[in-house]
């Protein structure tokens, strides 16, 4: 009887050994995205998590910190930069898939000021005076050195012939968020984001845009890390289906690709 007890109790206790099918199935992706997604991204995940049952985790920066953080070794499977330049960084750095590659979204810069102001529409074009529209106020955007939306921004302005006279009133953000963020709170007279940042803050409105021949064309491209999951292929195709493309065109963004069912 004794003998048949600690059977039992073996098999128990083997039994309890065994993960449950929930635990063994728990699957989990790390997304790396510029800081201008977070609204649209936000929604697509949980979307995607509820239909494949996928925990997604999602740290939000400047492209240009990503790009850098993925070098130094941080677990990540996926990375959205809001520029080609600090993709192509990445992949000479030899830390993303390059076939996997795909150049997912468009948008646009936009002049923003509190919501409140008195500045209302600004005619964005050769000659314009951002400096004296600012008066006394801070211009907020990021960082022009490595922040995409600072960069895009500061080309616009030398293209334009009004970056020397606006350079000293400016304040550079860590990212795009935290320029929207300052002219919200009206901390800065003005601020130079993407449109779809400007549509997801109500504390500010859109008074210019600028002209799409004055920079760049906006470009985010997405790609799996070398160090990726197998299961980032099949986001990145999620990326592209037609119901992400309607969240993201419901944000402002374009949608650079043909989407797939």
């Amino acid at each position: 009887m004794n003998r048949l007890a600690g059977l039992v109790l073996a098999f128990a206790v083997s039994l309890a050994a065994i993960p449950s099918p929930a635990a063994a199935q728990e699957k989990s992706l790390t997304i790396f995205a510029a800081a201008s997604m977070k609204n649209a991204l936000d929604e697509i995940d949980a979307v995607y998590a509820a239909k494949r049952g996928i925990k997604i985790t999602v740290s939000y920066a400047a492209s240009s910190a990503l790009a850098r953080q993925i070098e130094q070794g941080a677990p990540a499977d996926i990375f959205i930069s809001a520029d080609t330049d600090w993709m192509d960084y990445a992949i000479g750095k030899k830390t993303v898939n390059e076939p996997s590659r795909i150049n997912l979204l468009g948008n646009s810069i936009v002049l923003i000021a509190p919501k409140d102001s008195k500045i209302d529409h600004v005619n964005i074009g050769p000659g314009f005076d951002l400096a004296k529209l600012a008066g006394d106020g801070r211009i907020a955007t990021g960082d022009v050195k490595s922040v995409p939306a600072g960069k895009y921004a500061k080309t616009a302005l030398e293209k334009l012939g009004a970056w020397q006279a606006a350079e000293p009133k400016f304040a550079m953000a860590v990212d795009v968020r935290a320029a929207l963020t300052l002219v919200a709170r009206g901390e800065a007279a003005l601020g130079i984001v993407y449109s779809t940042d400007a549509k997801a803050e109500p504390g500010v409105k859109i008074v210019g845009t600028f002209p799409a021949d004055s920079h760049p064309a906006i470009i985010y491209p997405v790609a799996a890390t070398m160090t990726a999951k197998p299961e980032a292929s099949d986001y990145l195709a999620f990326l592209r289906s037609t119901a992400a493309k309607t969240i993201f065109e419901n944000y402002g963004f374009k949608f650079l690709v043909s989407p797939s069912t």
